[in-house]
């Protein structure tokens, strides 16, 4: 790496090494010129004159005109630091990293260097894995982007997203990224309590609060002191009971059943709903007041429809917790075939017809055949029998894309996001397909 090109005003090693991660200098043209001991170790040292993009990403240039955000072009606009999330090359694979640009500026206020910061995000996984979140689509590492930017603060989160899509897992996220990691992330399952359950599984209650109240009974509030309290489906709350929660949010304190002691609350509050609780204030089943108080910080997780870059990756991680002692793999007509359906369920439902597709399977192979009578759903794009011709998987991409389209009104630029391919590589995929490429 060239020594000789860097900020005169600054001891630029010195800072690198301070750096608690990976960190690098860049110069304007994204040369690598020089590295902490925490990037040598992970990556290695890179040859003299190697740019950032071909490291990372294996381009062949900048980030910015390969359909992502590049941080150091932002910098350039912005003149502060930038930061994002990118899929990085690193020994182990693909992984998501939270990238952070620093510029340098020289005695002159000119830019031309800028150290860039490479954290990994552990609670994520670029490739398939039984116990993080998975997935490398835009949409994916939109959220995972938002998680990063918000678990080190205690902001209130909201989670919105349909039924299935993970949100309890975000929630798990966001808590293990946090500095209350340490101490217990508590779920309050809000949906079928009535108010009097919802209050004493919460505050708790003293003996003789209401009959069968025979003991004290510290409630999950207490359980979640100095972590994390998730109100998973916040939306069921009792009307009668949102109050109180209010007041346990503008005051930090709150009673249990029973008691007139004031208790003090110490906790980060993340609420999950797959309700639209705009629509329930509208309507008078939800307090408005409460929305502001708990919507500081709200992250939208993405239906499985449009993160269909990920379905083979999300396959491949639930297959290997359904059968762990007898892999399976899927075929890539059965990718193909997954890759077309709707799941109304999301993650739930993909996970529901792997594992009817696994009791099905004969060997340790899955293919389309047998995820399609795993679903068993008319509306499933239809699966020849045995005997007769099969579709080629240029047909079912085909399909797809067709499928795609038509749910995006002919817009491509969202029809690549949601597929998870650049425009660049979708207009090659519809080039190849006469009918589709101009409409």
């Amino acid at each position: 790496m060239n020594k000789t090109a860097q900020p005169a005003q600054v001891d630029v090693h010195a800072v690198l090494e301070s750096i608690d991660a990976p960190a690098i200098l860049l110069s304007r043209q994204y040369e690598v010129l020089a590295g902490n001991r925490r990037y040598l170790d992970r990556f290695g040292r890179p040859d003299e004159g190697e740019r950032c993009y071909r490291i990372s990403h294996g381009y062949d240039r900048p980030c910015d005109q390969m359909g992502e955000s590049c941080p150091l072009a932002g910098c350039l606009q912005t003149r502060s630091r930038e930061r994002v999330l990118h899929v990085h090359n690193s020994p182990e694979g693909r992984a998501h990293v939270d990238v952070e640009m620093l510029p340098l500026p020289d005695a002159d206020g000119e830019l031309n260097h800028f150290i860039e910061i490479l954290r990994p995000v552990h609670f994520a996984s670029a490739q398939g894995s039984a116990r993080r979140m998975v997935g490398r689509s835009p949409a994916f590492n939109r959220m995972v982007e938002m998680i990063t930017l918000v678990a080190a603060r205690d902001t209130t989160v909201l989670l919105q997203g349909e039924s299935g899509t993970g949100k309890e897992l975000a929630a798990a996220a966001i808590h293990g990224a946090s500095a209350r990691s340490a101490a217990a992330m508590i779920t309050v399952e809000c949906a079928g309590l009535t108010d009097t359950l919802f209050e004493s599984e919460l505050f708790g209650h003293v003996k003789g609060a209401f009959t069968g109240a025979i003991q004290n009974k510290p409630g999950l509030l207490a359980e979640a002191d100095g972590g994390t309290l998730f109100l998973d489906e916040i939306g069921d709350v009792p009307l009668s009971m949102q109050v109180k929660l209010l007041r346990l949010l503008e005051t930090g304190t709150y009673r249990a059943v029973g008691s007139t002691d004031l208790r003090r609350a110490d906790f980060r509050l993340i609420c999950a709903t797959h309700k639209n609780l705009k629509t329930l204030i509208q309507t008078g089943e939800f307090r408005e007041d409460l929305f502001h108080r708990i919507n500081a910080f709200p992250i939208t997780l993405p239906p499985l429809r449009e993160r269909a870059g990920d379905v083979a990756l999300l396959a491949e991680s639930l297959l290997a917790t359904l059968s762990p002692d007898a892999p399976q793999a899927l075929t890539a007509s059965a990718v193909a075939l997954l890759n077309t359906l709707p799941f109304p369920g999301n993650i739930r439902e993909l996970k529901n017809v792997l594992e009817r597709a696994v009791i099905f399977a004969h060997d340790a192979s899955i293919d389309a055949s047998i995820i399609h009578r795993a679903v068993g759903d008319a509306d499933t794009p239809a699966i020849t029998a045995e005997g007769e011709d099969w579709p080629d998987l240029d047909t079912l991409e085909h399909r797809y894309l067709q499928r795609l389209l038509a749910h995006c009104d002919g817009d491509k630029t969202r029809a690549a996001d949601i597929a998870g391919v650049s425009l660049r590589s979708l207009y090659r995929k519809l080039a190849s397909r006469p009918d589709t490429a101009h409409r």
